[in-house]
């Protein structure tokens, strides 16, 4: 059975890893209900029960869904989802935090959910034309009311972090974050340590690029260095890479409930066993530093984010990240190859990691 973590200060206790609802929505193809409800069911009895959903899961929504196949089982959940978007009219996918919107788009996915409150409620987007400390107080109201139990926010930066927690207190904020996604790490996770909020990672393995064989042409030559080291920590516990890198996300600090998603029973057992996956202090240190000195190409980073760093629409171009390294041998540039060793391609050079840790945040995250 999984173990439970508290997220944030205000009572919310969640199971230590909980499912994806988009991994059941159309948005990765269509399961059935009885598919959906098979997972489901194996989750609960396997001690998962922090279900993520929001109403912009394209329809029919992950709130339909899951609201069908939970069934007479709504008191062993907690639900999570998310409102924010403008999903109709002039401008859809434009973000909405009138108080008016965030009350109507909570009644419909109360109604969707088939449910009379929902126990952890995010914006989806922090809207750049609303102080987030209305969405707050708006939150905070509902709360009040009894519709909702507790706030969250998803994809903001510290500064709004912290203006909303002074109005309304936030229990979790979710966000991408695993061994190949890295960026809040600076900001972000000293600010919700700080607060006593909890993280909610989404996408903790990396979307595939950490755990799939399949080498996609958008990860240059930097991601599949991390995820050739990802695979050798993995044979050496007879595990799967995928259990490997949410290893490494629960280590972090237990303040943080990662939620893979899955469409099968045997993919979300994986991952529920990594619970019981303890990496080494030498494993933990070589995927931090190896994800901390070899650059990625992450689409987070091709996502644009307004003028206080929340994110917001995805957007083309080049991320500016480049694959290109200085060897720490001989300071020539260089870039990385693998065989039975890690060395830089071009000098033949071993890769060494002296003297490059992740994020004093992260350090200090650990030790606690």
């Amino acid at each position: 059975m999984l173990t439970k973590r508290r997220l944030g200060k205000q009572g919310l206790q969640v199971s230590a890893i909980g499912l994806g609802r988009i991994g059941l929505s159309p948005a990765y193809g269509m399961s059935s209900d009885s598919e959906a409800a098979a997972v489901i069911d194996r989750a609960l009895e396997l001690g998962c029960y922090f279900f993520d959903a929001a109403e912009s899961y394209v329809p029919p929504s992950s709130e339909e869904l899951l609201g069908r196949c939970l069934g007479g089982k709504r008191d062993q959940v907690v639900l999570a989802t998310k409102v924010g978007f403008a999903l109709h009219g002039s401008s859809p996918w434009s973000c909405d935090s009138r108080a008016m919107h965030i009350r109507e788009a909570v009644d419909a996915s109360l109604g969707r959910l088939r449910t009379d409150r929902i126990d952890l409620l995010y914006l989806h987007r922090v809207d750049p034309a609303m102080p987030v400390e209305e969405a707050a107080g708006t939150v905070g109201d509902l709360i009040r009311e009894g519709k909702v139990l507790y706030f969250g926010l998803s994809e903001a930066s510290d500064n709004t972090i912290r203006r909303a927690h002074a109005v309304q207190s936030l229990s979790a904020v979710q966000g991408e974050y695993s061994l190949w996604e890295r960026g809040i790490e600076d900001r972000i996770l000293p600010v919700l340590f700080d607060l006593g909020i909890g993280l909610v990672p989404s996408s903790p393995q990396g979307r595939g690029q950490l755990t799939s064989p399949v080498r996609r042409a958008l990860d240059g030559e930097a991601n599949p260095i991390i995820a050739d080291v990802v695979r050798d920590v993995a044979a050496a516990h007879d595990a799967s890479p995928a259990q490997v890198a949410l290893a490494w996300v629960l280590g972090v600090n237990r303040s943080i409930a990662p939620i893979p998603g899955t469409r099968k029973r045997g993919c979300l057992e994986e991952n529920i066993a990594a619970c019981a996956l303890e990496l080494t202090p030498g494993e933990i240190e070589l995927l931090d530093e190896i994800a901390a000195v070899q650059p990625t190409v992450a689409p987070r980073s091709l996502l644009a984010r307004d003028t206080n760093g929340n994110l917001q629409a995805p957007i083309s171009g080049d991320n500016g990240r480049c694959s290109r390294n200085i060897c720490r041998s001989c300071a020539s540039e260089t870039s990385w190859a693998t065989g039975a060793g890690l060395f830089y391609r071009g000098c033949g050079h071993e890769f060494r990691c002296h003297g490059v840790k992740t994020s004093a945040s992260a350090r200090a995250a650990r030790e606690t």
